[in-house]
């Protein structure tokens, strides 16, 4: 399993193809070909369940800024986060209209609930289990986009590509506030949960979505 140290992790880039380098170490594999090629064959449907997943985010935050009010480095970093998730969505929303793409309800994908079942129920461990898993899905939507966009329509890829830069700093964001949640490094509670994510993604699944491993 490849594995940035933390030094390494949040060392400040500035040069996007930098920060892709840096999500591409932290990640436990690459998306599979076979996903690519089921992403190109139901657009549609991946721009539904593109959607989805802007929503779920722009919730995680705001439900994460509930339960801890007295975290002012949480509160600030997941309310501007939130708000940049329900922009994203709203994007997606214009682009389906604009391609007559009806958006509907969804069955949601094995890979967060998978993340979500190895996260410990007391605090603080829970947050930084809850931040931890944030980050690996956020750099796991940096590197889907940055995988697609060369396959996209001109449209289609401008939009992935203009999202790569907030989802590769929420992912270090969460990664941040995980490590302050923890009072230290979380480099082996990392581990744990990108052999998770390895296998979700790399692993045959039953039905396509933005987050799923490889169908057919």
């Amino acid at each position: 399993m490849r594995y940035t140290p933390a030094s390494r992790i949040f060392s400040p880039k500035s040069d996007m193809t930098d920060a892709l380098q840096e999500i591409h170490d932290f990640l436990p594999c690459r998306t599979p070909q076979k996903w690519i090629e089921n992403a190109l064959d139901n657009q549609d449907l991946l721009l539904i369940d593109h959607a989805h997943c802007e929503k779920k985010a722009a919730s995680t935050a705001l439900s994460l800024m509930y339960r801890y009010v007295d975290n002012s480095d949480l509160l600030n970093k997941m309310s501007r986060l939130a708000r940049e998730e329900l922009r994203h969505f709203e994007q997606v929303l214009a682009i389906m209209n604009k391609r007559g793409v009806d958006y509907g309800h969804l069955t949601p994908a094995r890979y967060a609930a998978g993340l979500r079942q190895a996260v410990r129920t007391e605090d603080p461990g829970r947050l930084v289990d809850v931040l931890i898993v944030g980050a690996i899905i956020e750099a796991r939507s940096c590197e889907r986009f940055a995988a697609l966009a060369p396959f996209l329509d001109d449209k289609l890829a401008d939009f992935y590509n203009s999202l790569l830069k907030s989802e590769a700093r929420h992912y270090q964001d969460y990664l941040k506030l995980a490590v302050q949640a923890n009072g230290g490094p979380v480099d082996e509670r990392v581990g744990e949960f990108l052999a998770i994510e390895k296998e979700l993604i790399e692993a045959p699944d039953s039905e396509f979505r933005f987050h799923s491993g490889p169908v057919g």
